[in-house]
């Protein structure tokens, strides 16, 4: 779709794509406000979750399972948040939503990148907005490579 940022991605925005299967790509998301923060995204153009396939619901299952696995395993996430929320698209005058959803790793410990620490202050409580996503590229490129490594096994 020509006026749709999700289907025109470049090179450089696939930069941080951690898997891919049939029907979706999963990305490290630039907000890193909970690390491992990742944006599963359907590879077609969809704008809502009532119009997906069976088989990409069913892939869309397997691969929740799978991410969340990583996430504890590789970052010792104790629980991870899921949300689809397509808020933003209708901000425009003619909106054109691309169904994508958000995984927000929560932690009830501390997680150490490259000897840097990051707390989830807000564990057990809803995420918090406008929440600074900025950490070091070197921590995020850690990150980023801990996760693919793990899933492409």
């Amino acid at each position: 779709m020509l006026n749709c940022d999700w289907c025109n991605l470049s090179e450089e925005d696939k930069r941080f794509q951690v898997y891919e299967s049939t029907s979706w790509s999963v990305f490290l998301s630039d907000e890193q406000d909970y690390i491992g923060r990742c944006i599963l995204v359907l590879k077609r153009h969809c704008g809502s979750m009532s119009n997906i396939t069976v088989a990409e619901w069913n892939e869309l299952h397997n691969l929740i399972c799978k991410v969340e696995t990583c996430l504890k395993n590789v970052l010792g996430a104790t629980l991870c948040n899921w949300s689809c929320l397509m808020n933003s698209f209708y901000k425009e005058s003619d909106p054109n939503p691309h169904l994508h959803i958000h995984v927000r790793p929560r932690y009830d410990k501390p997680v150490v990148i490259n000897g840097n620490t990051y707390i989830d202050r807000e564990f057990g409580h809803h995420y918090a907005m406008n929440k600074s996503g900025i950490i070091p590229d070197k921590d995020k490129e850690a990150v980023f490579n801990m996760l693919k490594d793990w899933l492409s096994q």
